[in-house]
């Protein structure tokens, strides 16, 4: 499905890679962070960790990928079965982001280097779920939010005037394309209900009902 026809409009992600290591009964824990937008993406990441650390006895993954989430994947990597990758996939599904459970595009690879002591299937699942959400205590986090573009041209009298009112009224405006004839402006806001039929207003409204406003893409961007 093409990210732009998803039901979701915003979602939370990683501002970027990071690595956070805890120590539990003499056993290593390196949790990765990486954001990624495929699961091609995550496997490269994951065989690149193999190499790096090709001494550890595991490398447990967890991922989620999408506006909407709907690619969840997880591997124990030879731990008991739901010991490892299922705990670490709920660290980052009901991850609290301040906007609800909403990260996503989001992969979490965990290095096990085993300190002789066996921490048992409860302790197992704690210490891989405590890995992932300390990790993601430490890492930064940013909104991504999906974006209407819209041309409106503009007589070149009226373009510099229009874009100032469209900027003090909160719009968010690209660079104005100026031809021979005339300068386009471009206008980008929330795809959210309502958004759309507000600009159109305020549009008519600036321009005495002459503005022809396009419709031309929609965007994923970080806020």
């Amino acid at each position: 499905m093409n990210t732009n026809d998803s039901a979701a409009t915003r979602y939370t992600t990683l501002g970027g890679d990071s690595v956070h290591e805890v120590e539990i009964k003499r056993s290593r824990f390196i949790t990765y962070l990486f954001r990624v937008e495929s699961e091609a993406a995550a496997r490269t990441h994951l065989a690149a960790l193999r190499k790096t650390h090709f001494d550890a006895r595991h490398h447990c993954s967890a991922f989620i990928i999408g506006p909407d989430r709907m690619t969840q994947r997880s591997n124990d990597d030879g731990e008991p079965s739901g010991t490892a990758g299922i705990p670490m996939l709920e660290a980052l599904a009901k991850r609290d982001t301040g906007h609800g459970a909403d990260l996503s595009d989001a992969l979490a690879v965990t290095v096990r280097y085993f300190g002789g002591i066996k921490l048992g299937t409860g302790g197992l699942v704690r210490a891989y779920s405590d890995s992932v959400s300390q990790a993601l205590n430490h890492a930064a986090l940013r909104t991504r939010q999906r974006l209407r573009l819209f041309e409106l041209p503009a007589a070149h009298a009226l373009a510099a005037r229009w874009e100032n009112e469209l900027r003090s009224a909160g719009y968010q405006l690209g660079d104005t394309l100026w031809r021979e004839t005339d300068a386009v402006l471009r206008i980008g806001i929330n795809d959210e209900p309502g958004d759309a039929q507000a600009l159109r207003t305020a549009i008519a409204t600036l321009t005495s009902g002459a503005g022809m406003l396009r419709p031309i893409d929609t965007r994923w961007v970080d806020l």
